[in-house]
């Protein structure tokens, strides 16, 4: 099967963020604007995240879904403060195609089989916030990454699987937002020892880290941010309307600093450079570079 591509989009209140380690997070821009460049552009699917939902026991996403639903036509995932079927079904109305679930489904592993019978397995991705433990093991996290479980991730992985998860997504807390590259180990120990898809997220500093998880993670999919965001900002300079004013840029300027180890690019050079190394992936031609 092809490689999906997937960008992720970190979302507080009405705008596009971005942290390192899943904190610090800053202001961006709006989450539409560039959800719908990178669906011109030639995403797979689109990763859509409520931040800060854990600190609210909710998704305020639905507003955005709806809006994004009605101009972009790939699948998009929704996560972040689900607690129930309900909750899921709320946001798979407003437009959404499949709902990740985390803190709530540690919390109550049951939710993940009432999930999958009620709307199906393929539609009930399982998000994985894992860090390293100095033993080298790795620990499951909740509410985005502020709360450890003592779970064991690969362990929960199998157990997610078990339950009617469709997909996995597999984040990795030490490397997101720092652009050094994906956990390697850990996203290939989580697909070696499970059999649904495998998307491996946190870390992507340039378009050879995401050949690197493919090639030697196993994974069968990419979510990415960083790369994606920071070119999007680059080229958003020569639009028409003021889009600094959108958001806080002067920290990602400054003096290269905000950029730190990014080498940003836009999809159809991501894909490009895995084509040219034998990766499948969809890809169309005429896609604007």
């Amino acid at each position: 099967m092809s490689v999906r591509i997937i960008p992720r989009l970190d979302i507080k209140g009405p705008n596009l963020v971005k942290g390192v380690h899943l904190e610090g997070l800053r202001v961006l821009g709006k989450p539409e604007r560039f959800a719908r460049h990178y669906y011109e552009q030639g995403a797979d699917e689109l990763f859509y995240m409520d931040a800060v939902a854990s600190l609210y026991g909710r998704n305020s996403l639905l507003d955005i879904i709806e809006r994004t639903a009605r101009e972009i036509f790939i699948p998009l995932t929704v996560g972040g403060g689900l607690r129930t079927s309900e909750d899921i079904n709320q946001v798979l109305r407003a437009g959404a195609d499949k709902a990740a679930l985390n803190t709530a489904a540690i919390a109550r592993p049951e939710l993940i089989s009432e999930a999958a019978r009620r709307f199906g397995s393929s539609t009930i991705v399982v998000s994985i916030e894992a860090m390293k433990k100095p033993d080298g093991s790795y620990e499951a996290f909740t509410d985005f990454g502020r709360q450890s479980t003592g779970m064991d991730a690969i362990v929960w992985a199998k157990r997610a699987e078990e339950l009617g998860a469709g997909e996995l997504l597999v984040i990795s807390i030490d490397r997101e937002g720092t652009g050094e590259g994906y956990d390697l180990e850990l996203t290939r120990r989580i697909s070696r020892a499970v059999s649904i898809p495998v998307i491996a997220l946190g870390g992507a500093g340039n378009v050879d880290h995401v050949l690197q998880v493919i090639e030697e993670g196993a994974a069968d999919a990419v979510s990415l941010a960083s790369v994606l965001h920071y070119n999007f900002i680059k080229c958003a300079e020569c639009l028409e309307d003021d889009y600094s004013a959108e958001g806080n840029l002067t920290f990602l300027r400054r003096e290269g600093k905000g950029f730190g180890k990014i080498a940003d690019a836009t999809l159809p050079e991501l894909k490009r450079h895995l084509l040219a190394h034998g990766v499948d992936c969809r890809w169309e031609g005429g896609w604007a570079a």
